[in-house]
C-alpha cells in the first residue's frame, strides 16, 4: 500500500489560527486527532496514514499554544472549556457537524471535555492514556503513588522558573522528559530535533505550561456521563498516570470499552503504532448509530 502523507495548512477558528496536517477522503468520516504535552501534531505520524487509508478524513491540529498555532497570552486563555471550544470549532471550520475523536495526554483531556460538553457533536472517542478530568483529583487523593507522580504539575505552576529550566540546553529537560519515560527508540533524534523547533518558538513554553496553569482556574463538573461510544488504550508502564485512572475514567461511560497494553509507557502510539492503528481502525471505521 502506497503511504499517505498529510498535507499541512492553517485553518482560522474563532479569532485563532490553527495549524493542521490532514489526509484521507474529503468526503470521509472526520476524524480528529489531539496530541498532548510537549508534542505537536507530529506526535500522531504513526496513525495518520493508516487511519486515512481506512477511509477516514484524518485532521491532526497543533493545538493552541503548540507548533505554529496561535498563542494567545495568559493562563485563561488555556481553560479546559476554551481548549475544548477550539475542537467543536475546528470541525464547524471544515463543515462538520458531528466527527470523530482521539485524543492523547492532555489531547486526551481535551477530548473527555468535548464528549462531556458536546456529546451530540461526537460519534466515537478514543482515549490514550489520559484521565477524564473529572477523575484525576479524588484519584490522587485516595492513591498517594499517584500524587508524587504529579508533583511536577506544581513546579509548572511557578512563574518563570519552569520556563528558563525547559529552555536550557536546547530545551534538554523536555528532551529527556520524552526519552526516559519512553521505550528505547520510541523517539529518534529527528523527532526531538523537530519537538525543539517549535519549543523554541517564541512564547511557546509559556503557551504550553498554561494549560498546567489553568487547572487552577475553577472549573465545574461534567453535566452527566460520557454519552458516546468510547474505546480507551491504556499502555501500563506509564510513568506519570496509574493504571487505575483508566477504570475510575471509564465508569463514567454509558458505552465504552478498556484495553490495556502491558509493555507500553504513556507514549504507546509511539511503541506499538501497528497495534494502535489497527485497535483506532476497528473503533472508529464501526457502523455508527443514527442519531435519533
Amino acid at each position: 500500500m502506497t503511504p499517505i502523507d498529510p498535507t499541512t495548512r492553517r485553518i482560522p477558528v474563532r479569532g485563532l489560527t490553527l495549524s493542521v496536517a490532514e489526509a484521507g477522503p474529503e468526503d470521509g468520516p472526520l476524524t480528529v486527532l489531539l496530541h498532548g504535552f510537549p508534542e505537536t501534531w507530529w506526535g500522531w505520524r504513526h496513525q495518520i496514514g493508516p487511519l486515512a487509508a481506512a477511509g477516514l478524513r484524518v485532521v491532526a491540529p497543533d493545538q493552541r499554544g503548540y507548533g505554529l498555532s496561535s498563542r494567545p497570552e495568559g493562563i485563561a486563555a488555556y481553560h479546559l472549556d476554551r481548549l475544548a471550544d477550539d475542537v467543536t470549532g475546528l470541525a464547524d471550520a471544515l463543515g462538520h457537524d458531528r466527527f470523530r475523536l482521539v485524543g492523547h495526554d492532555w489531547g486526551g483531556l481535551v477530548a473527555w471535555w468535548v464528549a462531556a460538553r458536546h456529546p451530540d457533536r461526537l460519534e466515537r472517542l478514543a482515549i490514550l492514556n489520559a484521565p477524564h478530568p473529572d477523575v484525576f483529583g479524588a484519584y490522587a487523593r485516595r492513591h498517594p503513588t499517584q500524587a508524587l507522580r504529579s508533583v511536577y504539575v506544581g513546579l509548572f505552576q511557578l512563574p518563570g522558573l519552569p520556563e528558563a529550566l525547559l529552555r536550557v540546553g536546547d530545551c534538554a529537560a523536555l528532551r529527556r522528559a520524552l526519552t526516559n519515560s519512553s521505550r528505547p527508540g520510541a523517539f529518534s533524534p529527528h523527532d526531538l530535533d523537530l519537538y525543539a523547533a517549535a519549543w523554541r518558538r517564541p512564547g511557546a513554553i509559556t503557551a504550553m505550561l498554561n494549560w498546567y496553569r489553568a487547572l487552577r482556574l475553577r472549573r465545574g463538573p461534567a453535566p452527566g456521563p460520557i454519552r458516546p461510544p468510547v474505546l480507551v488504550l491504556w499502555g501500563e508502564r506509564d510513568t506519570a498516570l496509574e493504571r487505575g485512572l483508566a477504570a475510575e475514567s471509564l465508569r463514567l461511560c454509558e458505552q465504552g470499552t478498556l484495553r490495556y497494553f502491558p509493555q507500553a509507557t504513556h507514549w504507546l502510539q509511539h511503541e506499538e503504532p501497528a497495534a494502535v492503528g489497527e485497535a483506532l481502525i476497528g473503533f472508529l471505521t464501526a457502523p455508527v448509530a443514527t442519531q435519533a
